[in-house]
């Protein structure tokens, strides 16, 4: 009933954000409103959204003082490890200078375009066909232009500078979006020969080891589905957030993968690391560092303890208590 109520719930909050996005009207009638929202959250603190957050996606009080579960570690990092490389990391534009230096920028996705202003998003500044715009600070998805003839950039240009102006800091409490810079970048799009997208396949790294390995299929599509993986890519019975997807066989070169994802997450405790695969070809997608803000349940609760027990946290606790 929860997972249901879950559901109807988030689907709800994307109608209304997309709404909100999209619509010149419903953004000039509900931006006064969501600015007073936005300035109510800045007067309490993070400890305490977070708390309440968690208490109503996840169905149970968040121990901070003790936390167990993946989840309720994720919030304690969320509140509580906060470095300002993490803004660095996060940001979609700087980052790639971080992936070059660790791992070569023979991963990074070819940048076909960056900006600050959104009058720029005009047709002559991008190629023919097959590139996605998206915005550097946000998880608001993006643009995906198979043929610039058919874009209207005007809408475009509304739609990008209303993103601009949002703060992904004061809807999730993740400290590390506060003071990324926005821009909006445009990268070539990746696509299979059949011109589908490729999977995400997100890496989920635990005191700079690859824990387990999370493959989103269909992501763009109407039903979005989910596998778990170990290193050895056996699958995990759990599903997290999403129904169970279709087989994927192994990638020949997953050790390359798991490879270049421990060296990215070398320094840190709990990250993500999305990655792509064209062909043979590794690309890198973004670095996350609180998987769903800690927020996503698992369809089977020992699962998120399972997860829990093996991410350690006890040398920033120990920080936290010095």
């Amino acid at each position: 009933m929860y997972q249901n109520q879950d559901k109807i719930s988030f689907k709800l909050r994307r109608l209304i954000s997309n709404i909100f996005r999209n619509s010149n009207f419903s953004y000039s009638i509900l931006r006064p409103f969501y600015k007073i929202y936005e300035f109510g959250l800045r007067l309490i603190p993070d400890e305490i959204l977070i708390k309440r957050s968690f208490k109503k996606h996840m169905g149970y009080l968040l121990d901070l003082d003790n936390p167990k579960t993946l989840n309720e570690k994720i919030n304690w990092l969320k509140l509580y490890n906060r470095n300002d490389i993490q803004s660095v990391l996060a940001d979609k534009f700087k980052v790639r200078e971080y992936v070059k230096n660790k791992v070569g920028d023979k991963y990074l996705i070819p940048l076909l375009f960056n900006t600050t202003n959104a009058k720029d998003l005009v047709s002559e500044n991008f190629p023919e066909s097959n590139f996605i715009i998206k915005t550097n600070h946000n998880s608001s998805g993006g643009l995906i232009v198979r043929d610039k003839s058919e874009v209207n950039w005007k809408k475009a240009q509304k739609r990008f500078k209303r993103l601009l102006n949002e703060n992904h800091y004061y809807s999730t409490v993740e400290w590390h979006y506060k003071n990324i810079e926005p821009q909006i970048i445009a990268e070539q799009l990746l696509t299979h020969d059949d011109g589908s997208i490729p999977e995400d396949i997100k890496l989920h790294c635990f005191n700079g080891k690859v824990a387990f390995i999370m493959i989103d299929f269909d992501r763009f599509g109407k039903l979005r589905t989910r596998n778990l993986y170990d290193p050895d890519w056996n699958l995990i019975e759990c599903n997290w957030g999403r129904p169970y997807g279709r087989k994927m066989n192994k990638p020949s070169n997953l050790d390359e993968m798991i490879a270049v994802a421990e060296k990215l997450a070398s320094d840190f405790v709990y990250l993500r690391v999305d990655l792509y695969l064209i062909k043979s070809q590794i690309y890198f997608g973004e670095l996350t560092f609180y998987h769903a803000s800690g927020l996503q349940a698992f369809y089977k609760k020992e699962c998120d303890q399972k997860f829990g027990d093996m991410l350690d946290i006890s040398s920033l606790k120990k920080i936290k208590l010095t």
